[in-house]
């Protein structure tokens, strides 16, 4: 089976979770820009974040045979730094830019502010202006009333729907985003937010259209292989080998191909050469590199 995550923050994982990841499957990761626990203080501090994020990432990912790309945003819980939030805005046209971004994210609502709203916009509308598809975070508190005022501001933006993607769903709110043209994601997490079991009953409720699984993968207690577990369980339930991959392999792909930077067809595991640098640097420590 082949797999692709398509919300897993690598920079907090290690390379024995890319290893893991590959032997699972996992041939393809996007990695959203997000907050790193600690508030940034600063504006620079995002130049050197965004980065990694275009350089040495999708080169410790390549090291290990997974493709990385990734999405460019500032996050809700960030935003509410007024003046941070201004300058980062004036950084991302250019990161938008890089043949690795396939989407403006992950945006949204955290507490729900009239800062957070603001930099959402903003950002919708940025996506708007490169072309780009937009990966949409829902609140962790008062989800449906997120949910419920990021759609509306979807349609106030005029962002065509079929560019944004809603994440975070469950069974409550997943039914709002059903009556919209937006795809409809999922992080499946240990403990919280979606189990395997569960999004296998909302699969066989609603449907595989425009359906995305994440693990949404980070610094905190997490799982970068629920993806492939995910699959399993959908195998176990009685779906079949074409629909697991078409939700866990095609749908993510499909949407973030409306970038023009990713695509089905090209969708192939890297092989691994770790005899290569990034910057004079390497992810062996001096163990004896792979090459394939």
């Amino acid at each position: 089976m082949r797999y692709f995550d398509p919300h897993v923050h690598m920079l907090s994982r290690t390379t024995d979770d890319y290893e893991n990841m590959a032997a699972a499957g996992i041939i393809g990761v996007v990695e959203p820009a997000f907050w790193q626990g600690q508030p940034r203080t600063q504006a620079a501090t995002f130049i050197d974040y965004y980065d990694s994020l275009v350089g040495w990432e999708p080169f410790r990912a390549s090291q290990f045979g997974i493709r990385h790309f990734c999405t460019m945003g500032i996050n809700p819980k960030e935003a509410n730094n007024v003046p941070m939030a201004t300058e980062v805005m004036k950084l991302l046209p250019r990161y938008c830019e890089k043949d690795a971004v396939v989407a403006v994210g992950e945006i949204g609502y955290d507490d729900i502010t009239d800062a957070e709203e603001r930099f959402f916009a903003e950002q919708m509308e940025l996506a708007k202006e490169m072309g780009l598809p937009v990966l949409i975070h829902t609140p962790h508190r008062d989800k449906v009333t997120g949910t419920e005022r990021s759609i509306a501001l979807v349609r106030e933006v005029g962002i065509d729907e079929e560019l944004v993607i809603i994440d975070h769903l469950n069974e409550i709110t997943l039914p709002l985003v059903l009556e919209t043209g937006c795809w409809r994601g999922h992080s499946v997490y240990p403990f919280t937010k979606m189990s395997e079991e569960r999004m296998v009953a909302l699969l066989k409720q609603y449907g595989t259209e425009k359906m995305v699984v994440n693990s949404a993968a980070d610094w905190g207690r997490s799982d970068p292989l629920k993806v492939p577990k995910t699959g399993e369980a959908m195998l176990a339930s009685g779906f079949s080998e074409t629909e697991v991959e078409k939700v866990l392999f095609e749908n993510p792909i499909n949407f973030y191909a409306q970038s023009g930077r990713i695509s089905l067809e090209e969708m192939s595991r890297p092989s691994i050469d770790q005899t290569k640098l990034w910057e004079e640097n390497s992810v062996l420590r001096g163990q004896t590199p792979v090459i394939e």
